[in-house]
């Protein structure tokens, strides 16, 4: 899959199975359709998919492991109470596209992209959905009236997930993160899903397992 952003972390490619000899041209092949892209991307192993021969073809293609990102969950119906925020922090929801752009320019700022990016990033925000029956909902946290912080819920038949939680460099540490993990969490929950998922940054970690998150394996990132 691609975003169109020539940044690695959102073009992803996977392999839900371990890889065998016999996959070593698809390997090639999945290289030159990002490099004609000209995009840089990320291969994703989970648990399922790993072997040291997945590790060793990957590696033989000049692709080498960067990270192991712990991927978490939590159950909705034990997670998810009634915690007393800051009078200060409030959480909207994105509905139109004035709001769409303004949660484009926080996480944009939040995770801190390259300027030479932000119009492919612009161009792929832009493409979201949001009529009352799409997958994706995005929220914006406010921190006395300013916005400051980003998250996506996306759903899909009986999973929930949680993407592009971000918060601006000036305004970490404050409560904002674990407001909005939490705000999202809610709103999965009242759409009727029992269970959430995710990956976590470092960054974003100790503030997931507050929010009631636990990891239950790591994924193995690769990159050119």
């Amino acid at each position: 899959m691609h975003t169109g952003v020539a940044i690695s972390d959102i073009n992803w490619s996977w392999n839900e199975k371990p890889l065998t000899k016999d996959d070593a041209q698809a390997i090639v092949q999945i290289k030159d359709y990002y490099k004609n892209l000209k995009l840089r991307f990320w291969w994703w192993v989970y648990p399922r998919g790993q072997s040291t021969e997945t590790a060793k073809l990957l590696q033989d293609n000049e692709l080498r492991l960067i990270a192991k990102v712990p991927c978490m969950a939590a159950d909705l119906n034990n997670s998810v109470a009634e915690i007393k925020f800051a009078e200060n922090i409030s959480i909207k929801e994105v509905k139109n596209r004035s709001d769409l752009f303004l949660w484009e320019d926080i996480s944009f700022h939040g995770f801190e992209m390259p300027e030479r990016i932000r119009k492919q990033y612009g161009v792929f925000v832009s493409s979201f959905n949001l009529d009352a029956q799409s997958p994706q909902r995005l929220f914006l946290a406010y921190l006395d009236g300013k916005p400051v912080a980003t998250s996506f819920l996306f759903t899909h038949i009986n999973s929930a997930g949680i993407y592009y939680v971000s918060t601006l460099p000036d305004y970490r540490n404050k409560g904002c993160g674990l407001r909005i993990t939490q705000a999202t969490m809610q709103a999965a929950k009242q759409a009727g899903f029992q269970n959430i998922i995710l990956q976590a940054t470092p960054l974003g970690e100790k503030i997931y397992i507050k929010a009631g998150f636990r990891e239950y394996c790591r994924a193995e990132i690769y990159k050119l």
